[in-house]
């Protein structure tokens, strides 16, 4: 969804910015943080004259004492600004779950109040199923699609799994194969077919998680072997066989 945003604002005039959370990165990533990055990004590259208020801003800031940060305060009055300024705004916040929950209530809020602010602003989040309850505390009226991983996908990311392998010689041609074949065909067995007529609820919401947890478990398993022979015979499931 990301990539297609930027690839459609490179051919339509649409302004877009996104901010990917990182768990192992939560310290630095405060409210002010990710409001920043943001309106980094939609100011960056653009000539429009109503953006040079920001810029300054932006500017002076740096050149006082210590060479302050701006606040939140700050930082929402320049991203409304710039928002006037631009053609429509897609804002998106990918892997919301992995923000800290002490700054998540702040950032759902200071996003909801864009939104309200800015008809023709679009706000786009992604997180596990848990998160959903706080963004339809902000966003009462939000669309929620869940994203269900499809074989493709799962196959992608095995072969990334694969391609990060630290004992190659524990790993051939036919094994390799193997891996690829069999374990999207057991995940999907073991997932996909008893939540196939569940309705749109956190139970099915719940099947994406696992799903992608059963293949990463597996493949650690099937990993943890040094040889060929233990790879096919040592994993907990006997799925490759």
């Amino acid at each position: 969804m990301i990539d297609s945003l930027c690839n459609q604002a490179k051919k339509e005039n649409i302004a877009v910015a996104v901010f990917y959370s990182d768990f192992l990165s939560q310290q630095e990533q405060s409210i002010t943080n990710i409001v920043g990055a943001i309106l980094r990004q939609l100011v960056a590259k653009r000539r429009n004259p109503g953006l040079s208020t920001v810029r300054e801003g932006f500017q002076e800031a740096q050149k006082e004492i210590g060479g302050r940060g701006l606040g939140l305060a700050e930082l929402m009055g320049m991203l409304r600004v710039a928002i006037d300024s631009l053609p429509p705004v897609f804002i998106g916040v990918n892997a919301l779950d992995e923000c800290l929950l002490k700054c998540l209530s702040g950032l759902l809020g200071s996003l909801r109040d864009i939104a309200r602010e800015s008809p023709t602003t679009r706000i786009f989040l992604t997180g596990r199923p848990h998160v959903r309850v706080d963004i339809q505390r902000y966003f009462i009226v939000a669309v929620v699609i869940p994203i269900s991983p499809n074989t493709d996908d799962i196959q992608n990311y095995v072969e990334m799994r694969l391609d990060m392998d630290s004992e190659p010689e524990g790993m051939n041609d036919d094994l390799r194969a193997d891996i690829v074949r069999v374990i999207p065909e057991n995940i999907s067995d073991m997932c996909v077919r008893p939540f196939s007529k569940t309705p749109i609820n956190d139970a099915y919401l719940l099947v994406i998680v696992v799903r992608f947890l059963l293949v990463s478990l597996n493949i650690d398993a099937i990993l943890g072997g040094v040889t060929i022979l233990q790879r096919r015979r040592d994993d907990p499931w006997r799925w490759i066989e």
